[in-house]
C-alpha cells in the first residue's frame, strides 16, 4: 500500500484561495497568482497538452507531483460546477481529457453516476466521507500512492483525521489578505520538514506528517 500525500499552493499569509470564491471565480480574487509558478513550467504544460514552458526547479517539482500516483482524491469545489445538486452537463474544468490519467474520487454530499473520460481519467463521486473515499482510492491505486489534490477543505479533513502521510506546500511570494486558509480546523498534527527547495517563483516545502 502506498502513501497518502497532498500538495497545494498557498500564499505567504497562508491562504489556498482568495476572497469571494464563486462559480465564475473558483479560487477567489487573486487566487490564480498562487499558481503562476507552475503555469510557467515545461512539465505542467506538457501534462496539459501544451508546448513550451521553462525548465528548472519548479518544472522538476511539478513533474514529481504525479510520479507514483495511482489515484487522486479531490473536493467538490476543486471539481467545480457549483454547490447543491449536480448540473450533469458539468464534467470538470479540464475538458474531455483531464490531466490526471488515473481514477479520481470526488468528495461530495450529492450522488452522481461515475464519469469515464478520455486518457484514462475516471471520476467517482463519494458521498459517505473521507475514509470511504480513501478506501476506494487505495483499492484503485494498488501499491501506488494516493494524492489529495485539493482544495483546502479536502486537505484539512484528511489532516484532521490523521490520515495524511505527506504534505507539500508550494509557497508563492504573494499576500492575499483574506480568503480560505489552508491550516485551519486541522487539530495539532506534527509536521517534520524533509525537503525545502526554492526558486524565484515559489518555495517548495515537503513535510512528513507524524
Amino acid at each position: 500500500m502506498g502513501s497518502l500525500r497532498s500538495q497545494i499552493s498557498i500564499s505567504l499569509d497562508g491562504y489556498a484561495a482568495g476572497p469571494e470564491q464563486s462559480v465564475e471565480n473558483p479560487i477567489g480574487i487573486g487566487g490564480m497568482r498562487l499558481h503562476e509558478w507552475v503555469f510557467a513550467t515545461r512539465s505542467w504544460r506538457a501534462q496539459h497538452g501544451q508546448e513550451g514552458g521553462e525548465d528548472g526547479v519548479d518544472s522538476d517539482i511539478a513533474a514529481r507531483a504525479s510520479e507514483g500516483v495511482g489515484a487522486v482524491i479531490m473536493g467538490r469545489r476543486m471539481f467545480g460546477g457549483g454547490e447543491g445538486e449536480w448540473d450533469l452537463a458539468w464534467k470538470g474544468w479540464w475538458g474531455d481529457e483531464p490531466p490526471f490519467r488515473v481514477p479520481v474520487f470526488v468528495l461530495t454530499h450529492h450522488p452522481r453516476e461515475p464519469l469515464e473520460m478520455d486518457g484514462g481519467t475516471s471520476f467517482t463521486f463519494v458521498t459517505d466521507g473521507v475514509e470511504s473515499a480513501l478506501s476506494q482510492a487505495r483499492e484503485a491505486a494498488g501499491e501506488q500512492d494516493v494524492m489529495v489534490a485539493g482544495g483546502a477543505s479536502a486537505i484539512q479533513q484528511y489532516l484532521a483525521a490523521g490520515l495524511l502521510d505527506e504534505l507539500q506546500l508550494h509557497i508563492a511570494p504573494v499576500l492575499l489578505g483574506g480568503g480560505e486558509r489552508l491550516l485551519e480546523n486541522v487539530g495539532d498534527p506534527r509536521l517534520e520538514p524533509v525537503e525545502v527547495v526554492g526558486s524565484p517563483a515559489a518555495t517548495h516545502v515537503t513535510y512528513r506528517v507524524l
